[in-house]
């Protein structure tokens, strides 16, 4: 009933930002006599109210090119494995050749994998960039099953057994848990495909570490909770029609609730920038937002699973993760190396929470472990924006280059 609604209100809103956007470039036009009688003002309004409710579908990457030791290369997208919940994307450089192949595993989070393009573009020029391109799971007909967190995890092993044997992996946010979850796994089975090195950024694999509103969100009410008021059905119009999923919508929404201030003084910061001509700074806003808002929908099991696994059960820190009944076992991984990095204010994941992983791999030579907290950064400035370009990503490609 609440997907049925909001789509209901999503198309009424498509109509009022559409009509939004007509007017505000009518009082805007020199043709119009008003448009110098406070019709900027209102204009800037209209445009402000036309972005932020306008629907938006999947975003690209739209990438052509990239800097490779100071000369342009062409770049174009290929995938190279295509499953029912994900595909496995790469970013090929014509000419350029034997680079270290690096996987990017991005959230399943109600985000579409764009939104690390900043990430991917920096890594661009000097490694053989893969990524996990994941599906919206309302996209996803029933016939294709079900899709949890073991599927999660052998997807990513399939992924990388597609790459071959020397990759190396980097997990933002989400993914990380299961990212490390595969690395035991793999070292415990000597794999020749499991990593060479795995980054994780910003991921909870301890959320008992510096608790943030998330992790309370999380812990605070029973698993029942979650299932009775999360879970929606997927409406008819839709080929997963039929699909319980957790929707991108209510997602947003709660992430939006978060720091909804700062929010709103975005929205007003953008509002002014159209007052006074500067479409650049305006352009900004309306590029984070386009892509902030571009959300989709996960399947019930896999996040309902992650509740549990992840912030009620604290499973794999406790050495209590079993995948498929295998159990995962962090004291497995001996030469995988492990860089672990946290922003000093990240309010999704506390700091801690990902080093973690350090500290439970027991078995790996101190030589293999790196941590490093991204001063003034926050959760998204840890993958994206300049902190990322300038500080995070020499660090990841120094550790890379070390290992490869």
């Amino acid at each position: 009933m609440l997907y049925n609604t909001y789509e209901m209100q999503r198309n009424w809103l498509a109509g009022a930002s559409a009509m939004a956007g007509l007017s505000a470039e009518l009082l805007q036009s020199p043709a119009n006599p008003f448009a110098s009688m406070g019709g900027s003002v209102m204009a800037s309004a209209l445009e402000v109210f036309a972005h932020a409710s306008a629907p938006r579908g999947k975003p690209t990457f739209g990438f052509t090119s990239t800097l490779v030791d100071g000369r342009e290369v062409a770049v174009h997208e290929e995938i190279v494995l295509q499953r029912p919940f994900g595909q496995l994307k790469r970013f090929v450089k014509a000419g350029v050749e034997d680079a270290p192949r690096l996987l990017i595993v991005a959230p399943m989070s109600g985000h579409f994998a764009t939104l690390l393009r900043g990430t991917v573009e920096r890594m661009l020029p000097k490694h053989d960039v893969y990524i996990t391109d994941w599906r919206d799971a309302r996209q996803v007909p029933l016939s294709a099953g079900r899709f949890d967190l073991d599927d999660y995890i052998d997807y990513l092993a399939e992924f990388l057994d597609h790459i071959g044997p020397g990759a190396h992996m980097l997990a933002v946010c989400q993914p990380s848990v299961p990212c490390y979850a595969l690395a035991c796994l793999m070292s415990a089975e000597k794999n020749p495909n499991r990593p060479r090195t795995l980054t994780m950024m910003g991921g909870p694999i301890d959320t008992r570490e510096a608790p943030t509103a998330v992790n309370d969100v999380a812990t605070e009410r029973p698993h029942a909770w979650f299932r009775q008021n999360a879970i929606q059905i997927v409406p008819y119009m839709y080929p997963g029609s039929g699909r319980r999923v957790y929707p991108g919508f209510l997602q947003l929404t709660g992430f939006l609730s978060m720091n909804l201030g700062s929010h709103m003084e975005s929205h007003f910061a953008m509002f002014k920038d159209l007052v006074k001509g500067d479409d650049d700074a305006a352009d900004s806003t309306k590029a984070f937002y386009d892509e902030y808002r571009a959300v989709c929908d996960m399947t019930a099991e896999f996040y309902l699973q992650t509740i549990e696994t992840v912030f009620q059960s604290h499973s794999l820190p406790k050495s209590e993760m079993f995948h498929r009944g295998t159990m995962v076992d962090p004291a497995a991984v001996t030469d995988i190396a492990i860089l672990a990095i946290e922003g000093e204010r990240d309010d999704i994941s506390g700091l801690g929470q990902t080093k973690a992983a350090l500290t439970i791999s027991t078995n790996l030579p101190d030589a293999m472990k790196k941590y490093h907290i991204a001063s003034g950064a926050g959760h998204y400035g840890i993958f994206n924006g300049s902190k990322w370009r300038t500080n995070i990503a020499p660090l990841v490609e120094d550790w890379i280059a070390l290992h490869n």
